[in-house]
Order: structure tokens, then sequence, then C-alpha cells
């Protein structure tokens, strides 16, 4: 499972926090529990090496042979020897008598003999054996004459074996409970967010829609918190966007049916006049510029009636069977002359195999070709050369269908690629001075796919805009 987003950061913080937590107190338990073990056995071996010293002190006011010999006795009466070593050490640090006579003799070189030698003073030493390697603490208690001088020394070594282990066990149940509270804390942790990240992603969703053109969408409104803030605000804002999107519809419809009237009418006369024979070639020069400009504001505002179509969901297509070949070849031969007028070059391939009829709207698609083509000769005017061809893709590799291909391409400077992502959205115009409503590529785009094709724009290889439409064969 991949972790990310609001979730890691919220998992991270709190799993943080907690694991320092857990790490403290498990090794604060670690060191109270070790310190009470090890003081307990160190306070116990001190208090018998003291009564045991207590005891020896009758006997060292005599001679040292009788020490000797009532030490000798104890420690052959020593009861605790299954746990617990005694040596009687002289004052060169040397094994007199021991519970384990094995050891009589040997030197232990444990610093805390020494320590009670110099100091008169009960001496404890934890550490490894010098003999065995095995951890042992002892405790080491100076028999003193009565006039103050040491005659040896009483030492108790006990294994710290068992003691290890228990502290080994006790840290380790401390872990255990340590890792059961980062569990629960995970998952609780997991059910919060949770609760979080749901709505959260749910609104995320909503405000994609809405951003994609969905305006009025709505969230259900199930929080009474923060969240349930945030959906009431979300909510407020989609209608308000929707009514300002339904207003702007409404006045760009109205305006461009308030236009038509007009340049129809300007359009009529324009060319009733260029007919006259008595007019001036200058007069004619000037009607031809205002045909121009009419016709160019007829294409926008048809766009703009378009667009309204595609907002208020009335945009639709009448399809019939068609001969797409025969519609493409009526395209380039009304747009071919004006484009020769302006010294750009058309080129027509047709299809190098005949093609079969697709089911279609003829009116929509001729506005698919002159809008392409326009584009062309708008944005590709500096190489002076545009190439129409038509063939037919068999078993398309995103889809395995047979499609009828139409390729239209320029040689001008082709499209910057952070704007080619771009191009077919509404109103979008990117970095290009042209002139234009910004519009036409996202109606043709529309019309195209509720053919059920797909519409690309790229650049061509060696330079220019390539656009591809695609149109699906009928099986």
């Amino acid at each position: 499972m991949k972790i990310k987003g609001l979730k890691k950061r919220w998992l991270l913080n709190s799993m943080l926090i907690t694991f320092v937590i857990v790490f403290v107190a498990i090794g604060a338990f670690t060191v109270a529990v070790g310190s009470n073990y090890y003081i307990a056995v160190q306070t116990s071996l001190e208090n018998k090496a003291k009564t045991a010293t207590d005891f020896f002190a009758n006997y060292i006011t005599r001679t040292y042979a009788e020490y000797y010999q009532s030490a000798y006795k104890y420690t052959e009466k020593f009861d605790e020897r299954d746990k617990l070593e005694l040596q009687f050490i002289n004052t060169s640090g040397s094994v007199e008598i021991s519970t384990y006579g094995i050891t009589a003799g040997t030197s232990p070189g444990t610093p805390e003999i020494e320590e009670a030698i110099r100091t008169k003073e009960i001496s404890t030493w934890m550490g490894k054996s010098p003999t065995t390697g095995e951890r042992i603490i002892a405790v080491s208690s100076p028999m003193i004459y009565s006039n103050g001088q040491v005659v040896g020394v009483m030492r108790y070594i006990s294994s710290l074996r068992d003691i290890d282990r228990q502290v080994v066990l006790s840290v380790l149940g401390a872990v255990a409970i340590g890792m059961v509270i980062l569990a629960f804390v995970f998952v609780m942790n997991m059910v919060f967010i949770r609760s979080i990240i749901k709505p959260v992603q749910e609104i995320t969703g909503v405000a994609r829609r809405i951003a994609d053109g969905g305006y009025g969408v709505k969230i259900e409104s199930k929080y009474d918190d923060e969240i349930g803030e945030l959906t009431d605000a979300i909510n407020e804002m989609s209608l308000a966007i929707s009514r300002s999107d339904k207003m702007k519809s409404e006045f760009i419809s109205s305006v461009s049916h308030e236009l038509r009237t007009p340049l129809t009418a300007i359009t009529g006369w324009g060319e009733t006049l260029m007919y006259d024979t008595e007019m001036s070639a200058d007069s004619q020069k000037g009607i031809s510029i205002i045909l121009k400009e009419a016709r160019r504001l007829t294409r926008l505002v048809e766009e703009l009636l378009d667009f309204t179509r595609m907002s208020d969901g009335r945009f639709t297509v009448n399809i019939t069977e068609i001969d797409v070949e025969a519609e493409l070849e009526e395209a380039t031969l009304t747009y071919g002359e004006l484009l020769r007028q302006e010294g750009i070059s058309l080129e027509y391939e047709p299809a190098p195999e005949p093609l079969p009829m697709i089911a279609a709207d003829p009116q929509r698609l001729k506005q698919v070709f002159l809008n392409v083509l326009d584009n062309a000769a708008k944005y590709g005017r500096e190489g002076k050369r545009i190439i129409v061809a038509i063939s037919l893709e068999r078993n398309y590799e995103a889809t395995e269908r047979d499609y009828v291909k139409v390729t239209v391409q320029d040689f001008g400077p082709g499209i910057p690629e952070d704007e080619l992502p771009h191009v077919k959205e509404k109103f979008y115009k990117g970095s290009s001075k042209e002139r234009g409503s910004g519009i036409g590529l996202a109606v043709c785009d529309e019309i195209v796919r509720l053919h059920g094709g797909m519409l690309t724009i790229e650049n061509a290889q060696g330079g220019g805009t390539l656009v591809t439409v695609l149109l699906p064969v009928n099986k």
C-alpha cells in the first residue's frame, strides 16, 4: 500500500511522535528495571558480607591460625554454595579458601579487592570474570585486626546470568507492549485519517468536475464540522459559477443572434454591389474588404452560437451515410481559391484506395474541414503551403477499429510544446498574435467527438503543424 499526500504527512508526524515517546519509555523502563535488579543483588551481597565480617571480628582479635581455621570451618558450612561463591583472600590478592576449591591459590585480579584493602570498606564490582568470561558481581569486605590492620578479604561472587535474563525478558516484554501501542496508534490514525481523506477526496472529485465545466454540481452535505462548511462553500461557489456561466451564454447567444441579421444584409448587399460594372476599381476593392470582414464576423458569430449550444447541451449532429472523401474535396475546392489569392498553395492527396461510406453529419464535417484549413492558412502562412490527405486507417492500435483518416499539414512555425496540450481548450489562444475567438478548435473537437472520432494536433516532422481527424468506419 503506497501512502502519500495528506495521509503520509499525518502518519509521519503522529507516528514519529508516538515512536519517540515509546522509545524513550522503553529506554527509561530498561534503565529502571536493570538498576532495580542489579542494586537489589548488590545490596543483598553487601549485607551478607557485612554480617559475616562482623561475625568474624571476634576471631580476628586472636591469632592468624585461629582466624584461618574459623574461615575454613565457615566455608565448609556455607549453605548457599549453589548460588554464591565465598572466598577468603589474603592481602596479596590470592585466594586462600573458597567454596569452589579449584579456585584456591589463584588471583581473581578484580579491582574491588585492592579497593577494599586500601579503603578498609566494602567494595563492589560487576563485569566479566577474568577466568571464566561470565558476567558476575563480586563484593569484597575487608577483615581487620583490632589494631586496624587488614588481615584478609571476604569475597562473595554471584553470577549475573539469571539476572541478565530477567532484565532481557523484561525489556522484550516492554518492547512487545511498545509495538502493540504503536500498532494500535497506527490503526487509530488510519481510521481517523480515513474519516478525513474520504470526504476530502469526494470534495476534490466534485471540484475537478466543476473545473472541467460541470457548473452547478453539488456535493452531498453530511458533515457538521469544518468539512461541512467547506462543502457548503463549494456548493455555493458552484451555483454562483453556474448562474454566471448561464448569464454569459445567454448574453453571447443574444448578441450573436442580433449580429446575424445585419451581417446577412451586409454580405448580401456587398455581393450585389460587387457586380456593379459602373463602380470604380477602388470602390470594388473597398466592397471586397467589406465582404471579407463580414464573412469573418459571420464565422465568428456561428462559432459563438455553437459555443452556447455546447454549453447548454443543445449541440447536435444530424447523422446520415455520406462519402467523406467527396465532402473533403468540396471543402478544399471551396477554400482553395481563397488560399491562392493569399499566395498559399493547397495540395490535395486523394485516398489510394476506395473509401467506405461513414455515418456523419456532412455540414458539421465540412465545418471542421474549413476551420482546420482556415487555421492552417492563418498560423502557417509563412510556409505558403498546405497539404491535405485522406486515407483508410485499418485496425487503429488504440481502439482496434478502422477509421477514415484526414490530415492537414502546414509548414509554418508550429506550436510551442507547452501550448500543445491546451490548443483545443475553449478561448485558448496561447502566444499567437493572430485574430480569432479561440473556440474554433474546441467546436471542431466536440463535433468529431460526437461522431465517435478523434482530433489530434501535433508538430509535424520538419516543421509546421499536423492536424489529424479520425472518423470511425461503420461495421
